[in-house]
């Protein structure tokens, strides 16, 4: 029951994600895009203090060492996200797309290229450098996610939602960014759905892994919880923060606040 429902969860954080940011960059109004920024952050930072913190406390191991490990996972995800910049800002040098956003997580900006349309500047490194950098995410995702079902499958489903709600707006970047660089609305979906299967592979070696290292829950429910508080505050907020217009702004708020309290209200019946 458990190797399912890491499945289920997994194919919905990527491949439902992904068609859902397709609908969204199709039909959605674009006001509501900065909205689900604002929920998608409330999100994750009411999953990660929470619900998922907590159960990794219970494992009555020294704070000092759960804390150690939240700071190395914190260190280790910007050094990730300096090796992207890197590695994409070579590719706007082979390809002069010095507009494209420097990392895929940058999906409001990204989101903001899809009005430009074909013809943009954006290459095929770039695409790639997107869609490799996303598959990585969506593995390690998927690890995370075996590990919070091991732990209980309440914590697995509310980590999915987590996971969901920030991958909507992150893969609309993604299929953004796709899209301006020439391919067809059904091969950019196509590539992001298949970038995103990378977290069902995540998922299955975490689930055999983990299963037989059931010591190293404790650090791995850390780490989760260090991936969606760095997304969060390095990501989300300076986006959220950077908002000018004062009704978008109330907008962001009022939704970042929702789905803090959507969570606040899951974990109480979870406990």
């Amino acid at each position: 029951m458990t190797l399912l429902n890491i499945l289920l969860a997994t194919l919905m954080g990527g491949v439902l994600s992904a068609v859902a940011a397709a609908l969204v960059m199709a039909g959605l109004p674009q006001r509501w895009m900065p909205r689900l920024v604002g929920f998608a952050t409330g999100v994750l930072l009411a999953v990660a203090l929470l619900d998922v913190l907590p159960e990794a406390f219970e494992y009555d191991l020294p704070p000092q060492q759960l804390f150690t490990t939240m700071l190395l996972g914190l260190l280790s995800f910007y050094g990730l996200e300096r090796i992207s910049v890197w590695r994409h800002s070579h590719a706007d040098e082979e390809g002069h797309d010095h507009h494209c956003p420097p990392h895929e997580h940058q999906h409001a900006h990204a989101h903001g290229h899809a009005h430009h349309g074909h013809g943009h500047g954006v290459s095929r490194n770039t695409v790639m450098a997107v869609l490799v950098g996303g598959g990585f995410h969506n593995f390690v995702d998927g690890v995370l996610l075996a590990a919070t079902f091991l732990t209980s499958p309440e914590l697995g489903w509310l980590t999915a939602f987590a996971v969901i709600a920030h991958e909507i707006p992150h893969e609309a970047g993604g299929f953004a960014i796709v899209r301006a660089a020439g391919y067809s609305r059904w091969r950019a979906l196509a590539m992001n759905a298949l970038s995103s299967l990378s977290a069902v592979i995540g998922g299955l070696l975490g689930y055999f892994a983990l299963r037989e290292m059931q010591t190293a829950l404790p650090y791995v429910l850390v780490i989760a919880a260090s991936s969606f508080l760095y997304i969060a505050i390095s990501d989300l907020l300076p986006l959220l923060r950077s908002e000018g217009h004062r009704r978008t702004s109330m907008w962001q708020t009022a939704f970042m606040l929702i789905g803090v309290l959507l969570i606040a209200v899951g974990v109480m019946f979870e406990h």
